[in-house]
């Protein structure tokens, strides 16, 4: 009777296994689509067998379900999303400032881009001038032409000032929703420590793993395994953020008009240091490279106001006073660009003669015309500099797009591989279910069978209906 009573056990055992792998495979059917998923497997594991009258026997099967992850190659996905989107961040900025200055691929030269047009029209003008220095019209041609182009200047300058200051905005909203899912991380840690400190936590560490992947786009992060299942996260230049079930919240602040993170255990500024993410690129588009192209674009203003002041200074107006400066400019080159004006209305305010020659003189014109080709910023002219200027945000912009891609491509191929080990195959749990539900018929027969046997031998053969 203790054999039949063991073959209704294992039996019973093997039902119950087979009903967990199908449990498991219909619950992994179902979450296909559930974004942070981990695919469970099965693992059968034999019972203790039992020894009983110097025979061995077996005593069937359990079954339980785990997590098929790889630790480690989810943080080498998270990493690299991490790197991906400070490019992605970075190549964004860098085409709003190609599309501030009309660059595009079909671009010819940085003559045909309205700033480098406004600078040709306006020595243009002057070279007019030069042949005419007595038309009233064509002396309010160049106001006409100087006025276009401080527009222009101060129009590229406003637009590179706004996309500093939607910058600002979104390190702003990208703090909050970091300290949204540091907060959520935090709770995960508590839950994960009280219920499964010491193996796989399944759907809480899917949860948890989202989480983490969701701050890999915001910014770049650090992560530590600590006992109990628990995890530390910092930011890039070692800002605690998360240390168990105690999360640590950035906060911003305004420095001269920039948005500057505060963060850690002591609310230090961690703004220069922060990389990875869209908060990396964005600050590394903000505090970098928008600088230098402001800057840039503050020289030519500046070179250009500066040198046709002095060499109009130098000349007869047409009312035969000394010639006064045609720009306002600030006194230093930083903010050129935004604050350049034409500082008159009046035509004859060009300076068109030389002292000596007369109201009506063109010698002052010509020199002002010449212009066009001296040394305005440095060793080159200004269509020259312009040209450079704006072949390096082309450049630049070309580099982050190419490193955009490969940084992408890096993340599709460990995306690959990691879901190639934890993301659901159909395919695959189709098998399995075929599997689990064939070997749940064979132990019900199994079953069957030992009751069959076992009532057959309470009737003491005979036939009846009790079972």
């Amino acid at each position: 009777m203790g054999s039949l009573t063991s073959l209704i056990d294992i039996a019973q055992e093997a039902l119950m296994a087979d009903q967990e792998a199908l449990n498991v495979t219909s619950n992994n059917v179902a979450n296909q689509n559930t974004a942070g998923y981990t695919r469970e497997v099965v693992n059968f594991q034999t019972l203790d067998s039992v020894t009983l009258s110097g025979g061995t026997f077996g005593a069937g099967v359990t079954a339980s379900a785990t997590s098929l992850r790889d630790r480690v190659l989810e943080q080498q996905v998270q990493q690299q999303t991490q790197t991906q989107a400070q490019t992605g961040a970075l190549q964004s900025v860098l085409q709003q400032v190609e599309n501030i200055f009309g660059l595009s691929s079909t671009s010819a030269s940085a003559s045909t881009t309205t700033l480098g047009t406004g600078i040709n029209s306006f020595f243009s003008a002057l070279s007019a001038l030069a042949s005419d220095p007595s038309d009233t019209a064509t002396r309010q041609s160049v106001l006409s032409a100087a006025t276009t182009l401080a527009g222009d200047f101060n129009s590229a300058a406003n637009q590179l000032s706004n996309v500093s200051s939607n910058l600002n905005q979104q390190v702003a909203g990208d703090v909050d929703q970091v300290n949204s899912l540091t907060a959520a991380v935090a709770s995960l840690n508590a839950q994960i420590t009280s219920l499964s400190p010491n193996a796989d936590a399944g759907t809480l560490e899917d949860q948890r793993q989202l989480a983490i992947a969701q701050l890999s786009q915001l910014v770049g992060l650090d992560q530590i395994t600590n006992q109990q299942n628990g995890i530390t996260l910092t930011t890039s230049n070692g800002a605690v953020l998360v240390s168990g079930s105690q999360s640590f919240v950035l906060s911003t602040t305004q420095v001269v008009g920039t948005t500057h993170i505060l963060g850690g255990v002591n609310g230090q500024d961690v703004t220069s240091g922060l990389t990875g993410g869209d908060l990396g690129g964005v600050l590394q588009a903000r505090d970098e490279q928008l600088p230098i192209y402001a800057s840039a674009l503050d020289g030519l203003a500046y070179g250009i106001g500066t040198l046709v002041n002095g060499q109009n200074e130098q000349g007869v107006d047409g009312s035969g006073n000394p010639g006064a400066p045609l720009f306002s400019l600030p006194t230093t080159q930083s903010g050129a660009a935004s604050f350049i004006q034409v500082s008159t209305t009046d035509p004859n305010a060009v300076a068109a003669a030389s002292p000596g020659e007369g109201s009506a003189g063109n010698a002052n014109a010509s020199a002002l015309a010449d212009l066009s080709g001296a040394d305005i910023v440095g060793s080159q002219t200004a269509t020259e500099f312009l040209a450079s200027f704006l072949g390096q945000i082309g450049s630049d912009t070309a580099a982050a797009t190419t490193n955009n891609s490969a940084q992408q491509a890096t993340l599709t191929q460990l995306t690959t591989q990691r879901d190639s080990l934890s993301a659901v195959s159909l395919d695959e749990e189709a098998s399995n279910m075929t599997q689990y539900q064939r070997a749940y018929q064979a132990a019900a027969q199994v079953f069957n069978i030992a009751n069959s046997v076992y009532a057959s031998a309470l009737n003491l053969g005979e036939e009846t209906t009790v079972t």
